[in-house]
C-alpha cells in the first residue's frame, strides 16, 4: 500500500496512491475524497464467505466485535488514482505489516485500511481473556495474508516491546493491537480490589511481541461529557 499522510495530529488523514487494478479495504464510512480514477463497491464484512453464510458471518462480526456490517472496497480503474480516507476518532494513524512473521490481534475500532491481500478474521478467546476489547465477548478480530494494515487510535499511539522478560499489564480500553506471538488474560488492574480503584479491567500481557497502546480513553471522555448531557424529564 503506498499513502501518505497529511494534516497533523490529532486528525490526520491518509492519502492511498493506487495503481490500476490495485484494490484496499476500508472501514464503512472512512473515506473523505477520491479522483475519478477509484471504483468503490460495499459488501457484506463476511470474511469471503457468499451467500446465506456470508450474512451470517457479517451479522456475527458486527455483534461479536462491534465493527461496521458493511465493508467498502476500493478498486484502482487507472494509475495515479488518489483515495483520502480517516478514522472517526481523533488520533493518530499507523502501519502495521502483515507477513508470514507478523500477524496482530485489533481491539475494537482500531481497524482502518488494508491491502486486498491482507485481512481479518474473528478468533475465538480462551476464557480467560473473554472480555478484551470494548465491546467484550468471545471472539478478537486477528489479521491474516500479506500485506499493509493502517489501524488508528484515540490520540498518540505508542509501542510497547515485551521481551519476555517482563510482563505488562495495560488498560483494556488503551489497548489498540498486539503482536499474535504475545499471550494475556484478563485482569482487574488494582489487583482484587481494582474496580474500587477505579481502573476496572485491564490485560495482563506476556511473552515477546509489541503492544500499540493510544494515549486516550473513550470511556473516561464519556464519562466526563456525560453529566453535561440533556435528560429527558417527564413532565406533570
Amino acid at each position: 500500500m503506498n499513502y501518505e499522510l497529511q494534516g497533523d495530529n490529532p486528525f490526520p488523514i491518509a492519502l492511498l496512491h493506487l495503481n490500476a487494478g490495485e484494490s484496499v479495504q476500508l472501514e464503512s464510512g472512512a473515506m473523505i475524497y477520491h479522483n475519478d480514477r477509484i471504483d468503490l463497491a460495499g459488501h457484506m464484512n463476511s470474511n469471503g464467505k457468499k451467500g446465506f453464510g456470508g450474512l451470517l458471518s457479517a451479522i456475527g462480526r458486527a455483534a461479536t466485535s462491534g465493527e461496521s456490517f458493511f465493508i467498502t472496497t476500493a478498486t484502482a480503474t487507472a494509475d495515479g488514482a488518489d483515495l483520502a480516507i480517516a478514522p472517526g476518532n481523533p488520533g493518530e494513524i499507523t502501519e502495521l505489516p502483515v507477513d508470514a512473521d507478523h500477524q496482530w490481534r485489533l481491539n475494537t475500532g482500531a481497524f482502518l485500511a488494508a491491502d486486498s491481500t491482507a485481512s481479518y478474521s474473528m478468533v475465538r478467546q480462551k476464557a480467560s481473556g473473554a472480555l478484551f476489547g470494548g465491546t467484550g465477548g468471545f471472539f478478537i478480530m486477528e489479521s491474516s495474508g500479506t500485506g499493509t494494515m493502517l489501524v488508528s487510535a484515540y490520540g498518540a499511539l505508542l509501542p510497547i516491546d515485551l521481551d519476555g522478560t517482563n510482563d505488562y499489564v495495560i488498560d483494556n480500553n488503551h489497548v489498540v493491537a498486539w503482536a499474535s506471538t504475545l499471550d494475556y488474560n484478563i485482569v482487574a488492574a488494582g489487583g482484587a480490589l481494582g474496580f474500587k480503584t477505579g481502573e476496572g479491567l485491564a490485560n495482563h500481557f506476556h511473552g515477546r511481541g509489541r503492544v500499540y497502546v493510544q494515549t486516550r480513553n473513550i470511556e473516561s471522555l464519556a464519562d466526563m461529557i456525560q453529566p453535561f448531557l440533556p435528560t429527558n424529564s417527564s413532565s406533570d
